[in-house]
């Protein structure tokens, strides 16, 4: 067999691989800026194989010579593809409806894509046998998506990061193309146009590729208010620090966590309303609070012997027990020898946890998502309570009851599904506004809160207030979130989106 026409089915492993590439990383981007990850990657691959649907119709109008259609075509998608996530990176930080350049560029790239694979089954026409030609082509094709599949998560995220990545396969894209090119130089006129502009597409790809984290910092200066001092792309989430003045701020996948500010309220609220009324407490969980402050508040307590902290990004627990301006946050809590750290994800941890614990605080995410939902489930509790001790607490950061009044008293009745005697109460944290909380317990917590020195925010006084809730906040009637139905996650989604 020569080599051109292998060569030629090469190519189409090669587009296959970048094609998808493109679809993961516009999947995941949206997933970061927008939330939600499984409505995102959702209408992103629904957009992209519908424009590939297209892009295959539209094949039908082309012709003239093919190689060089071909070609201009790979150099085109090798453009749009390679710089998408680095333009949509930048465009985020300037537009009010993100959605439309979004799904515009999808599009864009999912019709040329969708011309590859008919224009080089028409060009390799007559150089195979069909039967051969079409197994072929479909065989590289399918090898291709599924390299890029396992690529994404293992390599290319956690090493290279959105932009890098796509710069990359758009140089793959574009080497695809000159490959062309060079094969088929003598099956069409004006091979000199074409090998300049292949050559600038290239020269613009690798200088994106260079300057990756350059572009990334111009998308961040846009989107965040404050200077951005620290940007890390992990493989679960993209870590983001600003500072202004004293004022600094942990953003996860874009949503605040914290400002030093006036963190101490949150995690005040989330820990002494339960902890200070349990004197035999001895061993605490932590499930999320990767940032070590809910840990600092727990370290108060001189009788506590054991905290062990699960959190899944190790880059986050690293980060936060190293740098030394968040250990000045923290109080060096997570290097405490009375502390244990799992990277792990909490709801399979627990299936091996040893417990039996005393006193557990939840701070995760908001259940902006599936994949966090199920951590606000009967079932995720129900798994909890075997590794606590009979006489346990537990306390759940539960949203905003005024922001989201359907979804913090959701947490509450899934709580109190799993037989559990709950205490919701709510605190006022000026970056988040009107927050709650929700405690819980197999037998009511009925002795005294013995509060440790020098609190800033919650006092015997503050106490009192926090479980009385205004008409506008009080209970309503919800579903139970269960693993099934995630009620949870479509309230959050409905209260939070207006």
């Amino acid at each position: 067999m020569a080599p051109r026409p292998w060569l030629l089915l090469l190519s189409v492993f090669a587009i296959a691989t970048c094609g998808l590439v493109y679809e993961l990383i516009a999947g995941t981007l949206a997933s970061y800026l927008l939330g939600d990850s499984v409505t995102q990657f959702s209408t992103i691959i629904g957009v992209y194989l519908f424009a590939m649907g297209v892009g295959s119709w539209l094949s039908r109008f082309v012709t003239g010579n093919l190689i060089r259609t071909f070609i201009r075509v790979e150099f085109l998608i090798a453009l749009l593809g390679g710089c998408s996530a680095a333009l949509l990176f930048l465009v985020f930080g300037w537009t009010i409806s993100f959605r439309i350049p979004l799904y515009s560029l999808v599009f864009l790239i999912g019709c040329f894509v969708g011309l590859e694979i008919p224009l080089l089954l028409r060009i390799m026409e007559g150089r195979f046998a069909f039967k051969d030609l079409v197994s072929n082509v479909f065989s590289f094709d399918y090898i291709g998506a599924l390299l890029a599949s396992l690529l994404f998560p293992l390599v290319l995220v956690p090493h290279l990061g959105l932009v890098r990545s796509a710069f990359l396969f758009g140089l793959i894209n574009a080497s695809v193309g000159l490959l062309a090119l060079h094969l088929l130089r003598g099956e069409f006129n004006g091979a000199r146009r074409l090998w300049f502009t292949g050559l600038s597409v290239t020269g613009v790809l690798l200088f994106g590729l260079l300057k990756g984290d350059v572009i990334t910092g111009w998308g961040e200066l846009a989107a965040f208010a404050d200077p951005v001092i620290y940007a890390e792309s992990t493989p679960y989430q993209r870590i983001v620090l600003t500072r202004q003045k004293d004022d600094l701020r942990l953003f996860l996948n874009s949503n605040l966590q914290f400002s030093s500010r006036d963190e101490y309220r949150y995690h005040e609220a989330l820990v002494h309303p339960g902890l200070s009324r349990l004197p035999q407490a001895k061993k605490v969980l932590i499930l999320g609070g990767g940032d070590g402050l809910a840990a600092r508040e727990v370290l108060r307590y001189p009788r506590i012997e054991g905290i062990t902290l699960c959190d899944l990004d190790p880059a986050m627990t690293k980060l936060f027990a190293s740098a030394p301006m968040l250990t000045a946050q923290n109080a060096g809590a997570l290097s405490s020898p009375r502390l244990h750290i799992e990277n792990a994800d909490a709801f399979t941890w627990l299936g091996e946890a040893r417990g039996p614990f005393d006193f557990v605080i939840i701070d995760f995410p908001d259940p902006s998502n599936f994949s966090l939902g199920k951590l606000y489930t009967t079932t995720f509790y129900q798994r909890l309570l075997k590794c606590m001790s009979p006489e346990a607490a537990l306390v759940v950061q539960s949203t905003s009851p005024y922001v989201a009044r359907q979804s913090f008293w959701c947490v509450d009745a899934t709580l109190r599904a799993c037989g559990l005697v709950t205490e919701p109460y709510h605190a006022m944290v000026p970056s988040f506004g009107e927050w709650g909380f929700v405690l819980a317990s197999k037998q009511s917590l009925s002795g005294p809160a013995v509060l440790p020195p020098d609190l800033r925010f919650v006092t015997e006084e503050v106490l009192a207030q926090f479980p009385k809730f205004p008409p506008d906040m009080s209970r309503v009637e919800t579903e139970i979130n269960r693993l099934n139905n995630q009620a949870l996650v479509r309230y959050f989604e409905d209260e939070w989106a207006k």
